[in-house]
């Protein structure tokens, strides 16, 4: 890339500015090492699953990029003796002179790539929205934008810092909310995955910081006077699905009577479906009834395991092993989820609407046996609680239909070892998964239904008290890092 770039007297100024304070970039560090760790720290754990090939735009010295480990890391800064510095500490990762709002620039960038970060860079673009819209041809299907920036109402306490030589001068910014950001995105044609707020306390004081950054700063309402705002994106220009085959996993115990309706009830919604009961040990003559409907359906493509653990979670992980389909979906067997709703779920995923598509049944009126008042009022505490933990909507964590592709899936499961096995439903091994993973979640509202055969697997109480420690596991592994 040419190093002889045009710029605007802003940005020159701003070019001139880099310069000066490069060859003093690591005397500023170590005056704020704890921020400055934290911030990566947090990076890295957003780029889980996104770390072969990283971008990173405004670069810097190229600590930032180097903390993500990437296989190939680029960075582009349009200081000389910035890129200069990155490259003396960084030989491993390539480091250009460029201007990122430059469509030349970008055009001249060999992608695409896992993730894109713009780290403090969006406070000095002249057209932001320009900018993130030239991103689109570096993304790939499963690409992901993180922008990280300091909070608005830092602003003057950042100032201060500066004037007092307790932080790197830096020229003035684009003051922008993290509203203001997702917005931007929006119009540059990116959906946001994720929020968040980290650093209330950007300075260790002997560890006091640390804590309070762990086990308070995530708090709803506090988080939003951290000094760091983060938004990871990803492009809402990505072309549908070819027609993806689906596996339909039928976690069953004692559901005899449900067998052949679970089967009968699934519209034809893709040329190759697999249906695959997982059976659990049941008492009524559940697999002997599965092994009749086979033999009934010969048209379709049946298939059943015994499963050797217990749980829905453990059957769930032993059907999506085995499953052939490129698209996985669970369908309980008590079909109190109508299985005709299945449809839905595959064309969201299949139009790219979302990553993860989860069920909710507390949007229509459902029937009036068909869940406890003590579980309805739970299930809507959860939902506030779990869209705080995963920084996106998510109205009803126990819905049983839930879809995702086999891919997609199989990365989940790469990345188990984060969270252990630890869940007994299933559900949540998916969904804390798929947040880890910035995967997109959408909804779809289903009519929850009474049962017609068998009784309730869930014991109100016992399992309501898995689901509070699910909360404080989840707060542990996704806020408190």
């Amino acid at each position: 890339m040419s190093s002889t770039l045009k710029f605007s007297e802003r940005k020159n100024k701003i070019r001139k500015l880099s310069d000066r304070v490069a060859p003093s970039f690591e005397k500023w560090r170590s005056r704020n090492d704890y921020f400055h760790q934290e911030d990566e720290r947090y990076t890295s754990f957003l780029a889980t699953g996104n770390s072969e090939a990283i971008l990173d735009l405004g670069c810097g010295n190229g600590d930032l990029l180097a903390s993500l480990s990437p296989k190939r890391g680029v960075g582009i800064d349009f200081s000389e003796q910035t890129v200069e510095a990155a490259r003396a500490r960084h030989p491993e990762l390539g480091f250009h002179v460029g201007d990122v709002e430059d469509p030349a620039t970008i055009s001249a960038i060999e992608g695409p790539f896992d993730l894109i970060v713009l780290s403090d860079t969006i406070g000095e673009l002249e057209d932001i929205q320009s900018t993130l819209a030239q991103l689109h041809a570096l993304c790939h299907d499963e690409s992901r934008i993180v922008i990280a920036y300091h909070s608005q109402y830092w602003g003057p306490f950042l100032k201060m810092a500066e004037s007092l030589g307790l932080k790197r001068p830096t020229p003035p910014q684009n003051w922008l909310s993290s509203n203001d950001i997702a917005e931007l995105l929006d119009l540059a044609e990116f959906d946001i995955i994720m929020r968040e707020w980290r650093q209330l306390v950007p300075q260790r004081l002997f560890g006091i910081g640390r804590l309070i950054n762990r086990f308070i700063a995530p708090l709803p309402f506090i988080r939003k006077l951290c000094v760091r705002s983060y938004l990871v994106a990803r492009s809402s220009r990505i072309a549908p699905m070819d027609n993806p085959s689906a596996t339909v996993v039928i976690p069953c115990r004692n559901e005899k009577g449900n067998v052949q309706p679970a089967v009968d009830r699934v519209p034809a919604f893709c040329d190759d479906i697999e249906f695959l009961f997982i059976e659990g040990g049941s008492s009524d003559g559940t697999w002997e009834e599965i092994e009749r409907v086979i033999k009934m359906r010969p048209d379709l493509d049946i298939k059943a395991l015994k499963q050797s653990g217990t749980g829905k979670g453990d059957a769930v992980r032993a059907g999506f092993d085995a499953a052939r389909g490129d698209i996985l979906m669970i369908q309980d067997a008590d079909l109190t989820a109508p299985p005709e709703d299945l449809p839905k779920f595959y064309d969201a995923l299949v139009g790219r609407r979302g990553d993860f598509i989860n069920g909710t049944r507390l949007v229509y009126p459902m029937d009036s046996e068909a869940m406890r008042f003590l579980n309805l009022v739970a299930n809507n505490l959860f939902s506030l609680t779990f869209t705080w933990l995963l920084n996106q909507r998510f109205t009803d964590t126990l819905c049983g239909t839930k879809v995702l592709t086999a891919d997609h899936y199989r990365k989940i499961a790469e990345n188990r070892a984060y969270f252990g096995e630890f869940d007994p439903f299933g559900d949540f091994d998916l969904i804390l998964g798929a947040a880890r993973l910035n995967m997109k979640v959408q909804e779809i509202p289903v009519r929850y239904r009474a049962r017609e055969y068998g009784s309730t697997q869930i014991s109100r109480f016992r399992h309501g008290m898995m689901l509070i420690r699910m909360t404080i596991f989840a707060f542990i592994k996704l806020k408190a890092i």
